[in-house]
């Protein structure tokens, strides 16, 4: 295959950023906004050996799974990935990301359930992160292409709630009365980003700009959109890809929400963490919960501010919260005490040093919840869960590969060899694997949410 020629293949399978794969010219080629038995043209932009990353260039026989995307800026835009699928193959797709990332990475065939859907397949976000960048004309709106910093203007995010479009022509309008820029890394500029998080009608404005400002206009400008808010302000001059800095103001109302949800009251602020779907976040909580035992001890990993340790302690006799940052494991605290839970427990520590420790010293049935970051468990976590002899694990991730890794260490079909995890024939670690199931928290996006469901091998 040659780079920059053009050529024609049949989509024979979708490939962990659900792109296309496609065999042409001896060449295994990778082709974004393809689905599987399409016959496209596509340019070759980048060639390497035996394979190839393309563009598409039209669809020669199309799918009947193809749709026409809402969005005016599907494609160019790094947000989505799959508006040009009907959401029935988009779940199908996100099953076979998850059961592909087992087989592939860890060797283990496991029937995955199908895929949870969204009751939203669009509006469904309640936090929007954006990008205010420096145009010709001051200041514009709009996310970043693929792999780039480079902003693409918009005045509507179709999986962002409604009030986007609010939210948009409120920021420009201060902007233009202020006569202020937005940001770019070459230029500087004075507004880098508004976030906005929706928590049950109420709203956490946050503006990022390169020096202290006076939002009171924008306050009044929000006033005539948005009934119940707060507004902040963070100053952020440092060139970094951080979003926020240290440094807070606030600048309408009182910086926080007291709000509630699955039962649970807890404080909400600009840095609160929430997954961005509020139905399919409870639909996820419910299936763990369904695992929870009223007589067993829950040990919550990576519990970040607490709420699903909070849920588990309402069920549970005890559960213990071990989270590694100081600043959420307070935010715990401030929740067990808001709702009154004697029997919740909140460790600031790594999750590998405390696992035998709190498990050492709890009598009776024990349950493991462990939801880390995208990277996934530190390998010495893995195998502290795999060593604790709790009778029952749930293993909850946004990110197939990791969790593909982190069950085979806990089921051993990945072992240690000279320094590197490699398939092991037979599968005969700590666990067994009893339940995967994928939760489609991100519709219209490539990623994909999944709980595992583990029991201990006796």
């Amino acid at each position: 295959m040659i780079k920059n020629s053009q050529y024609t293949g049949t989509v024979f399978a979708i490939g962990s950023d659900c792109e296309g794969v496609i065999y042409a010219d001896g060449t295994t080629a990778f082709v974004p906004f393809c689905l599987e038995g399409e016959e496209v043209e596509f340019l070759a932009l980048k060639v390497k050996g035996g394979i190839a990353y393309g563009k598409l260039s039209r669809v020669l026989r199309p799918s009947p799974a193809r749709v026409s995307p809402p969005c005016p800026v599907f494609g160019k835009c790094g947000g989505c990935n799959l508006q040009h699928a009907c959401y029935a193959e988009q779940l199908k797709i996100k099953r076979g990301l998850v059961e592909n990332a087992l087989k592939k990475i860890a060797g283990v065939s496991f029937p995955v359930d199908a895929c949870v859907p969204c009751e939203k397949e669009y509006r469904y976000r309640n936090k929007l992160v954006m990008p205010i960048s420096r145009g010709n004309s001051g200041a514009f709106l709009g996310f970043f292409a693929r792999a780039s910093h480079r902003a693409i203007p918009v005045d509507d995010c179709p999986i962002q709630s409604e009030w986007v479009k609010d939210v948009i022509y409120s920021v420009k309008k201060f902007a233009k009365l202020k006569n202020l820029t937005g940001y770019s890394d070459e230029e500087g500029g004075d507004l880098r980003h508004i976030t906005v998080r929706e928590i049950n009608g109420k709203f956490i404005f946050a503006v990022v700009a390169t020096r202290k400002l006076d939002l009171s206009p924008l306050a009044e400008i929000l006033d005539g959109k948005f009934e119940n808010f707060t507004l902040l302000l963070n100053v952020n001059p440092a060139k970094t890809n951080a979003i926020f800095s240290n440094e807070w103001h606030i600048c309408r109302g009182d910086g926080v929400f007291e709000a509630e949800d699955c039962g649970i009251k807890f404080l909400a602020g600009a840095n609160t963490f929430l997954q961005v779907n509020d139905g399919v976040r409870r639909k996820l909580y419910a299936r763990i919960l369904q695992e929870a035992e009223e007589d067993a001890v829950a040990l919550d990993l990576y519990s970040g501010g607490g709420m699903l340790t909070a849920m588990l302690a309402k069920k549970c006799r005890k559960a213990y919260g071990v989270e590694a940052v100081a600043e959420a494991s307070r935010c715990a605290d401030g929740l067990k005490r808001l709702n009154g839970l004697d029997n919740m427990y909140n460790i600031c520590g790594r999750v590998e040093d405390e696992i035998s420790r709190v498990l050492s010293g709890a009598d009776g049935k024990k349950f493991i919840v462990c939801d880390p970051p995208r990277k996934g468990m530190e390998r010495s976590a893995a195998e502290a869960v795999a060593r604790s002899g709790a009778e029952k694990v749930a293993l909850v991730s946004c990110n197939p590969a990791t969790l593909a890794r982190d069950l085979g260490i806990l089921t051993g079909a990945l072992k240690e060899k000279g320094g590197k995890l490699v398939k092991s024939p037979e599968a005969s670690g700590a666990y067994k694997l009893v339940s995967v199931t994928p939760f489609d928290m991100f519709p219209q996006t490539k990623h994909v949410e999944a709980v595992a469901v583990l029991v201990l091998n006796k």
